[in-house]
This record gives structure tokens, sequence and C-alpha cells, in this order.
């Protein structure tokens, strides 16, 4: 028999315990028979001021995320979406791959959607090739988001990083700081923007300003759960969180 509430899917979130912004993406775009089951990472290292102190925060919660994933896979969801998107740019496509493939060693059979493989699924779907890139990252993580990118066979044109002090403080961005952003990465010269960084408030804000810029601007928390939804097999389409939901 199908669960009750989350008859159509389950989906289990795996995040870091800094993380306010992913739970209310999700919340806000919730199809009917699709519930989302949150795991938690321990982030006992917060600290992102420098790009030693980035590295170490990644060290630390390589050794946290399996045991989120254990723990959601007692409730039997149907997919994994991992909502964090540093880790899964680390060490471009096989990096991506290898990541994917530790998931599964402890979720089992089932689909994994990582903010890597998903932002390139979603602009492979948009026919795009020459993007900019938004981050809150630090210098050692921008290189990381460039070069999955170009490996993937993109031609990254510019990226951004917002050099967050913290993993909490990235939840601290405003909306003017992001249009004023977005509007520097603009060009002639590329076909869409990408944001990585899950605990970025950005999905309302990207809305927006792919009507005023005219081009596809893929926050990542909408286009994740454009990928799961879709790898579910789920295709209800939304307005308000960008153009991937509301038309593919």
């Amino acid at each position: 028999m199908p669960d009750a509430v989350g008859y159509r899917a389950k989906i289990g979130v795996i995040l870091p315990s800094t993380n306010t912004v992913v739970e209310h993406d999700f919340a806000r775009v919730r199809p009917p028979g699709v519930t989302f089951h949150s795991g938690r990472f321990l982030v006992e290292a917060p600290d992102l001021s420098s790009d030693e102190a980035f590295l170490h925060f990644l060290d630390l919660i390589r050794e946290t995320i399996p045991t989120a994933i254990r723990d959601i896979m007692t409730c039997k969801p149907d997919h994994i979406l991992m909502g964090m998107s540093a880790e899964t740019f680390w060490g471009g496509k096989e990096g991506n791959a290898a990541f994917s493939a530790r998931v599964a060693a402890i979720a089992g059979e089932i689909g994994i959607t990582s903010g890597a493989a998903a932002c390139n699924a979603a602009l492979g779907k948009l026919g795009v090739s020459r993007i900019a890139c938004l981050t809150p990252y630090q210098p050692a993580a921008d290189e990381q988001v460039y070069g999955y990118f170009s490996e993937c066979g993109l031609d990254v044109k510019r990226v951004h990083g917002l050099r967050c002090e913290s993993a909490t403080s990235i939840a601290d961005v405003t909306p003017e700081t992001l249009v004023e952003v977005l509007k520097r990465l603009d060009g002639d010269d590329i076909d869409a923007i990408v944001q990585c960084g899950t605990n970025l408030s950005m999905v309302e804000v990207a809305d927006q300003a792919e009507r005023w810029l005219g081009k596809p601007v893929l926050a990542i928390n909408a286009v994740c759960l454009w990928h799961a939804l879709r790898t579910l097999g789920i295709n209800d389409q939304f307005v308000g969180h960008g153009m991937m939901l509301r038309e593919h």
C-alpha cells in the first residue's frame, strides 16, 4: 500500500545542519501526494571565511553525510535529493559520479539528485551552452564549479563567488545583493545564469530575473526539485519558481 500522505512519492532530502533555506523552498512547491523528509548532517565547523576553512568544512561533512543518509532511509524514501551542492561539484564529472556512488552504497537502488547533475541536466534540456555562475563560495570552490561545468562541455564565461563568511551567513544574503550580482554577470555572451549553494535564498529572485534578463536563471533548489520530480515521473508544473518547474 502507498504511504497515506506521500502516495505519489517520498523524497529524502539530505542537508547540512546549518541550512535554513532548502526546506522553505521545497515547502512552497510541494505537489499533492509528494512529501519531503529531511536528514540533517552535522556541520561542526561552519566557518567558510577562507579557502582553507572551506576545505576543512568539506573534510568534516564527508564524515557526517553517511549517517544522515543512513537515518533517512528508515522512512523508505523513493528518491534521495542532496540539499547541498558544493560537494557535488568537487572533482568535476568524475567527482560527482563518485559522490553519487557513495550515496548509492548506503541508499541502495534508488534515484539520486545531486546539485551538479541537476543543473547540468537542466542546461541540457534548455539547449544552452554559454553560462555564468553565481555562488556563495570562496575561490577554491568556485574553481570546482567552473571545472565541473567545463567538463560537461559548457562554456563558462565567468563565476562570481560571494565569499560568505560561514555556512549560516549564506542565508543572510539579501535579494538586493543578488539582483546586483545578476546584473553584473549578465551579458550578450551568455545564454543562462546558474546559481549554486542551496542555503542561498534565490528561487524567487531567479524567477523574477528571468523576466527582466530575458534568459534562464537557474536557482539550484528549484532545479534540484525539478530533477527529482521528473526522475520520479511527476510532471506537475508550478509558477513563481523559475522556468524549469513552469515549462519543462
